[in-house]
């Protein structure tokens, strides 16, 4: 199948996981069902896993060199340890047609293959490299089709009047001594200076920043567009 092996050899596989968001990784849900598919897959072709390697909380969107544990699996196979990388599904490994283009072109120099298990791809044939660049396609599409809706959706509720952002917690004279102090001209840095100096607490009822001021700022500003597309 590739280069470096031949069809009587064992192939050797190396198993590349990931999740995007930190909740998932700490759940270890997907990654756990990711590694039970491949290992049913590499028991039934007669693969030999040498390796797992696991992104947890890292966006497929990242190229490679983004990626610690892609980074590693793509070293390991250009070295020649191993003959496959294994994906459970495609959008664990790219989600950008620039990505995956990469990806297939370093299988190709480097001579090892991409198995795709969810797409039934295996990029040692011309079918599955053209399979899997279709899909990259798809995965791109989807991913800047939902962004546009959550852009719609948002759009819509702000002009219907709704405040977005987080739900307010910090006390309205809180709010409004910050806006005060801001409206006479102080820095946000001053301003934090100011309310640590006098011990008001912050809504988790720690010390100001002036990250903390803009945070409440910012807030202010959506009060007051949700209140002029109310009033429209």
């Amino acid at each position: 199948m590739t280069s470096t092996a031949t069809s009587s050899q064992t192939l050797r596989a190396i198993a590349y996981l990931r999740v995007s968001t930190g909740e998932q990784a700490d759940s270890g849900a997907g990654l756990q069902a990711q590694l039970a598919t491949i290992e049913r897959a590499a028991a039934a072709r007669g693969w030999e896993i040498v390796a797992v390697h696991t992104d947890a909380g890292v966006s497929g969107s990242l190229p490679a060199e983004g990626r610690p544990a892609l980074s590693t699996v793509l070293a390991q196979l250009d070295a020649g340890e191993a003959d496959l990388l294994v994906v459970a599904k495609g959008d664990r490994l790219a989600r950008s047609v620039v990505n995956l283009t990469g990806l297939l072109e370093r299988s190709h120099a480097a001579a090892w293959s991409l198995v795709v298990l969810d797409l039934d791809v295996d990029t040692s044939t011309a079918t599955g490299r053209m399979v899997a660049q279709i899909a990259g396609c798809v995965a791109e599409w989807e991913r800047q089709i939902i962004a546009e809706r959550t852009r719609s959706a948002l759009a819509a509720r702000k002009a219907a009047g709704v405040r977005l952002g987080r739900p307010v917690t910090l006390h309205a004279e809180v709010r409004q001594q910050l806006l005060e102090l801001r409206q006479q001209g102080m820095t946000l840095a001053a301003i934090a200076d100011r309310l640590n100096a006098e011990q008001v607490p912050t809504a988790r009822g720690g010390r100001w920043y002036p990250s903390t001021v803009l945070g409440v700022l910012r807030s202010l500003n959506l009060d007051a567009e949700a209140a002029a597309a109310r009033a429209a």
